[in-house]
């Protein structure tokens, strides 16, 4: 939480703005594995992170996925918002704009947050356990959208 002071004096306990990302590849889906020194450290998440004070959730969508795996990204679209106070794991009640997007060509290196970087079938996923977050569930979520194709953005 941000504890944020106003004009009139008051504050207010606010919450963080995060993108998440789905970074796909045919079938397959780009997950990093969070470095130790990370709340959730050693579990495979979605490439993702905040958004910083003058950029768009979008180019911080784009920014993170290169920070945490060196691959740029085309073809951005706004899967789901994530609004729950109450997600998993987290003491921030981060707020997370999730995007689905295609891997183009890898022209960095993961930063010190990726411990490592793996391509994953969509249907062959590393158990539940090992995801952070509720990184897993949006990755099912994903699955059933390819099923059924519902309207988008997912309020849930």
């Amino acid at each position: 939480m941000i504890t944020c002071s106003f004009e009139h004096g008051s504050t207010a306990f606010l919450r963080h703005v995060v993108a998440d990302n789905l970074v796909l590849q045919g079938d397959r889906i780009l997950l990093v594995k969070r470095s130790g020194k990370l709340s959730e450290g050693g579990k495979w998440a979605l490439p993702g992170g905040f958004v910083d004070r003058n950029e768009t959730v979008k180019q911080a969508a784009a920014r993170e996925i290169m920070e945490e795996t060196g691959y740029e990204v085309a073809e951005m679209t706004l899967f789901r918002i994530i609004d729950a106070p109450n997600r998993p794991a987290e003491d921030r009640q981060n707020i997370a704009f999730v995007h689905f997007c295609v891997a183009r060509e890898r022209t960095g290196a993961p930063d010190w947050e990726s411990s490592d970087v793996q391509w994953f079938p969509l249907s062959a996923l590393p158990d539940e356990r090992e995801f952070a977050f509720d990184h897993y569930s949006t990755v099912r979520l994903y699955r059933e959208f390819l099923a059924v194709r519902f309207e988008l953005p997912v309020f849930r």
